[in-house]
């Protein structure tokens, strides 16, 4: 992995990769002193997504000049009124400077599509799951916002992942709630009417795509 510096480069990112992102700085791989965050759980609220990323980033652009956007791809942002509308020309609106990690979700960046395909034979024998990163765990009020603890949300949209729900972690957090608090992680598997697990696993893969970016704003 090429080593290089995000010193002169600012993080702006969805509120659910925060565990990760500030896992990256405490380990130095991340040296820049400017990570900000917008509300976790804001892809089906697409004006409000805009307006917060652009907030963002116009407050980055009073340090740095160079901006990483910590956003996926069409799972990330969902404009009903203009569906042409995608997170390709929202980036490219917010101007100069400015790139995304290539991924098309947040478990995208942790894990492959070739990985998670791996992880399933692995845990779940090859059956559907549903992915999530430990932010989905923390913030899940906000994530599943209006909805978290709606029975008939939960019955459409889970028991079809027949492999139940992963945690792809790369920061240990599952071990810990599961150690501190067992009864809210029961509550959240219970709710979702699926089994739910954690998966370790490194930040490589969220390292390299940071890297990309980075290495191609240093050309500008």
């Amino acid at each position: 992995m090429d080593s290089v510096s995000f010193s002169d480069i600012a993080i702006v990112a969805c509120g659910t990769m925060s565990l990760e992102l500030s896992h990256l700085k405490k380990e130095g791989f991340l040296d820049t002193d400017h990570i900000l965050y917008t509300t976790p759980g804001m892809h089906d609220n697409a004006l409000k997504l805009e307006e917060q990323l652009d907030e963002r980033v116009k407050k980055a652009r009073e340090s740095v000049k160079k901006i990483i956007v910590v956003y996926g791809g069409k799972f990330c942002y969902i404009n009903m009124v203009d569906p042409y509308r995608t997170m390709k020309k929202v980036i490219a609106d917010l101007g100069e400077g400015v790139a995304r990690v290539n991924a098309t979700h947040c478990m995208d960046m942790i894990a492959s599509e070739e990985e998670r395909e791996r992880i399933a034979q692995e845990v779940a024998g090859g059956e559907k799951v549903w992915w999530m990163t430990p932010g989905w765990v923390k913030f899940r009020e906000q994530v599943f916002r209006g909805y978290y603890k709606d029975v008939g949300f939960a019955t459409e949209n889970f028991p079809k992942h027949t492999g139940g729900a992963i945690v792809l972690d790369g920061v240990g957090y599952i071990d810990q709630f599961m150690e501190e608090r067992p009864e809210e992680f029961i509550e959240y598997s219970d709710w979702m009417g699926i089994p739910l697990q954690g998966y370790n696993v490194t930040l490589d893969r969220f390292k390299s795509l940071l890297t990309e970016q980075a290495l191609k704003l240093k050309e500008i």
